[in-house]
């Protein structure tokens, strides 16, 4: 008892322990156990134009040259996508026509914007995976959301030209702008990425290119276009400084490099292994190593182990099974011989033999007397063995259950199930007068020792449920 005692008290601090030694087996993620560099910062810089807006950078066949530069600190998450906080900042210069009198209006916007940008690797993403080689040109793909201020400076030949118009959007929450585009990179070297980038600005606003407060406010800019939103283009060359002491970026990882690395090493030392030794004589697909009929006749199809497959299971193959469904005798290539003509038994004895054959298996809706359709052929078998011997034969017909439930209800049940054959067998011709139905419940059990039902499988206690013939 004290030991039993014992074993139950250290028992959870034996599965402490092992815990214990469990987590000790797994290492954190740190700087120690990771492969790549996955942060880097950026810088670029380059053209600015405003496009699809009232006043737009190009104008009379010219280009209004604008700038812009950005910086970003960049944290690729998967070797296909990164994420970027970048920081913009850059001016446009702009063009419209409006009327004679006012002339060719011409201002500028200068702005500044923080987004927060995804990064798609459509060159990592779209890799062939049976591309081995390292690569150094990437495809990149663009699209975030930010935040975006700006100012900006009007003037024409009209109004304008002694009172400009100023418009002034500070950076906050209703100052939303979308921003998508592409990039093309180059790997330098392991410290070093070179990006030729395009990004387009949707402001989302009618005020950005300058043409005036809202879309009906003098002096009427902004009904040139029909657009509701002022957009830019921004052209980059960038540079990025991938951080860290690790000699590959995660951008320019093939995650199936290091796979083809290892099974290269388990080629090499298993080159001498042979998979398939014993040959395959019977040549069915399965190596005799394990083949378990070597002598597979040739055309056959076979399972794992090299065996024929027989589908209907009746000894003869596939290949060569007449019928590949049904089963049947050999003699017959695989298909069910025709069913013979039975003889109608002459004696009495053997009537009742043949009768009860074809009684033992018909079946009833359950806890009912009511006759399954599928019993109705062996019930019409039995009217045929019966007419033979005319009115001078009496039988009785017994009907049984198992030893499950009452006595009572078992010998209920039984009489209106042997009832029922002889309702069955009556109007199928078989006078009435020869015939006599007597229920017997669980007294009359095939298998005597299934008292009660638990001591026995269930195929006694389904042939203890039964309706049979005896002599009268």
């Amino acid at each position: 008892m004290k030991k039993k005692l014992f074993l139950l008290l250290f028992l959870p601090f034996l599965g402490l322990a092992q815990t214990s030694e469990k987590e000790m087996a797994t290492k954190p993620f740190n700087n120690e156990s990771r492969l790549f560099k996955d942060w880097s910062i950026t810088v670029g810089g380059g053209a600015a134009f405003m496009a699809n807006a009232d006043l737009t950078s190009f104008y009379d066949g010219k280009v209004n040259w604008g700038w812009n530069g950005f910086v970003s600190l960049d944290k690729q998450i998967t070797h296909t996508f990164g994420l970027s906080l970048l920081y913009t900042k850059g001016e446009t210069k702009q063009k419209a026509y409006l009327n004679d009198a006012a002339g060719v209006g011409q201002g500028y916007t200068k702005f500044d914007q923080v987004a927060l940008l995804g990064d798609i690797n459509f060159s990592n993403l779209m890799r062939r995976v049976d591309n081995h080689s390292k690569f150094r040109w990437a495809l990149h793909g663009y699209a975030g959301i930010g935040l975006t201020g700006y100012k900006t400076f009007l003037q024409d030949n009209n109004l304008l030209s002694k009172w400009p118009l100023y418009i002034e959007q500070k950076m906050n929450v209703g100052s939303f702008t979308y921003i998508g585009g592409a990039g093309l990179k180059y790997n330098v070297s392991r410290l070093l990425d070179l990006e030729l980038r395009a990004l387009y600005l949707i402001s989302g606003d009618e005020e950005f290119d300058g043409g005036g407060w809202s879309r009906t406010a003098p002096p009427g800019y902004n009904l040139i276009n029909d657009s509701y939103t002022d957009n830019a283009w921004l052209f980059n060359l960038a540079l990025s400084f991938k951080l860290g002491k690790h000699p590959d970026h995660l951008r320019w990882v093939d995650p199936l490099q290091d796979a083809y690395a290892k099974a290269g090493n388990l080629e090499e030392k298993f080159k001498d292994f042979k998979v398939c030794e014993k040959g395959d004589m019977d040549n069915d697909g399965v190596c005799d190593d394990w083949d378990r009929q070597l002598n597979t006749p040739a055309g056959a199809r076979v399972d794992g182990a090299g065996v024929a497959l027989d589908s209907d299971l009746d000894g003869v193959i596939d290949l060569n099974d007449k019928c590949v469904t049904a089963p049947g005798p050999i003699e017959n290539n695989g298909c069910p011989k025709e069913p013979v003509a039975q003889s109608i038994p002459v004696s009495k004895t053997s009537a009742i033999d043949e009768i009860n054959k074809y009684f033992n298996g018909i079946e009833f809706e359950l806890n009912k007397d009511i006759i399954r359709e599928k019993s109705f052929n062996d019930l019409d078998k039995a009217v045929e063995i019966i007419k033979t011997f005319g009115l001078q034969e009496k039988f009785l017909v017994v009907g049984a259950t198992d030893s499950r439930g009452s006595a009572i209800y078992n010998k209920k049940l039984s009489q209106s199930r042997a009832d029922a054959v002889v309702k069955y067998l009556v109007n199928k011709g078989v006078p009435a007068s020869i015939l006599t139905a007597e229920g017997r419940g669980k007294e009359d059990l095939k298998y005597v020792e299934c008292d009660p039902a638990t001591k026995c499988p269930e195929w006694k206690n389904e042939a203890n449920r039964r309706v049979y013939f005896v002599a009268r």
